[in-house]
């Protein structure tokens, strides 16, 4: 995400768009399963019983497949779909904004601690606009238990659209942002920590290689991974909790931050510490993945694009 040469134009919204859509369709369509399964996970009541242990990530999976066949470990992929293309352009679109506003008037360089700020604040965008929304619906879909080889088991939500439509019939159009607080402060993390170890790590790699101009795919792959799984691992507990406020049905009168508070009470005690991790492992597997595709997938696009514009002696988009 960086043309560190100072001679192209800033990407424009255009290429957000284009690399951005087209990277995030081809991370849900290889992660989903994944993502159903650290849902699955933290949506799991099983280790409570005294001398058992919690439903491990290889037991998950294999009890989706086989109570629910394969095809349910893309239960949500339509709500996911259909959110990633705005997603990815905002997330875009806003750090680079940020990035701009907080760069050094003189050098036009943004320091590795403004960074920082301009991935929170594009993840904070990004959760409010679009994320919240698209996660109620997806936890929804996911945590529904039915075997898809039944067509007599029929589940409350049959699609993206089904599941928003009831939602917002029985339970009012708020309930799509419920959790918002904790998503926008988990994508806030995310994304902060996201790009600025990919900013560094990407750096890191072109002073070590002072004749390459533009990294190989699968240098910027690498690095992409790396800088995934920095997410995950700041802010698992946020994630977990945010899982299992999303997925339940808010009782009358409660605010959001005594629903939060008693779910994680209630995992503290019954559960004890590990349960504000579980689901780690296939988190990692999901994003870490994903945004060694994103990276990739954009730094190709947008130098594609770059080469085709004329020099303007500025200072070019950097991540």
């Amino acid at each position: 995400m960086s043309r560190n040469n100072g001679s192209k134009k800033p990407v424009g919204f255009a290429t957000h768009v284009t690399a951005g859509g087209i990277a995030g369709a081809c991370e849900a369509l290889t992660c989903q399963p994944l993502d159903t399964i650290k849902v699955r996970m933290q949506l799991s009541r099983s280790g409570r019983a005294p001398g058992t242990k919690p439903r491990g990530f290889f037991a998950t999976g294999a009890y989706i497949i086989r109570r629910e066949t394969p095809l349910a470990l893309y239960k949500g992929l339509g709500a996911v779909l259909s959110g990633i293309v705005p997603k990815m352009s905002i997330r875009f679109a806003s750090f680079e904004a940020y990035k701009t506003a907080l760069a050094d008037p003189e050098t036009g360089n943004t320091s590795m601690g403004n960074i920082f700020i301009a991935g929170l604040g594009a993840g904070t965008t990004e959760a409010v606009a679009v994320v919240t929304p698209m996660e109620v619906v997806k936890i929804r879909l996911q945590a529904q238990q039915h075997s898809l080889a039944d067509p007599l088991e029929t589940p409350r939500y049959r699609n993206a659209g089904h599941a928003v439509y009831t939602i917002v019939r029985e339970e009012g159009f708020s309930t799509l942002y419920r959790g918002v607080s904790l998503t926008a402060l988990r994508q806030a993390t995310n994304q902060g920590a996201n790009f600025t170890v990919y900013q560094e790590a990407k750096k890191f790699a072109q002073r070590l290689q002072p004749g390459i101009e533009e990294l190989p795919s699968y240098q910027t792959m690498m690095i992409g991974l790396l800088s995934g799984a920095a997410g995950p691992l700041s802010n698992a507990p946020i994630d977990t909790i945010k899982t299992r406020l999303q997925k339940a049905t808010a009782a009358p009168g409660t605010s959001a931050i005594s629903r939060i508070m008693t779910i994680a009470k209630e995992m503290w005690i019954q559960e004890g510490t590990r349960s504000f991790y579980k689901g780690l492992t296939p988190r990692i597997l999901r994003v870490a993945p994903g945004q060694s595709v994103v990276f990739a997938v954009y730094e190709r696009i947008s130098g594609i694009i770059e080469r085709m514009q004329p020099s303007t002696g500025g200072d070019a988009y950097s991540e």
